[in-house]
């Protein structure tokens, strides 16, 4: 299981090699997140209106090892946006993955860029 969880890696806008066309914005619900998949990756995509802020991470969840992050509850958290797990409610940055309980656990992100109404998800591999 530890090399499915090893094929997610955090990528920032300065690692991007292909922004990947997802879908166009009207796909992804409000307020939620819906799951994507690119290559061998799930991706879970969240469209944050009420930020009005798109976020991009892992669909895994590193801590049960299953494909469920997208079907997570979003929010914010002191002011950072949140995903809560749905099996377990540990809480992940939107922004930077990182478990906003300071556990080890972290989850990857994606930069995500809206254009003429299409959502791209950017990948370094």
């Amino acid at each position: 299981m530890q090399d499915i969880l090893n094929q997610y890696e955090t990528v920032t806008e300065a690692d991007v090699k292909e922004w990947f066309n997802v879908g166009v914005v009207s796909d992804f619900p409000e307020n939620s997140g819906a799951c994507i998949k690119y290559k061998t990756k799930q991706i879970a995509v969240y469209n944050f209106t009420r930020t009005s802020k798109w976020y991009a991470t892992q669909n895994l969840c590193p801590h049960k090892m299953e494909m469920v992050l997208s079907l997570g509850m979003i929010g914010d958290k002191d002011d950072i946006p949140k995903v809560a797990c749905p099996m377990h409610k540990k809480n992940f940055s939107l922004k930077d993955g990182s478990n906003l309980a300071g556990e080890d656990l972290k989850i990857a992100t994606y930069p995500v860029k809206i254009e003429d109404g299409n959502v791209y998800i950017g990948f370094s591999d």
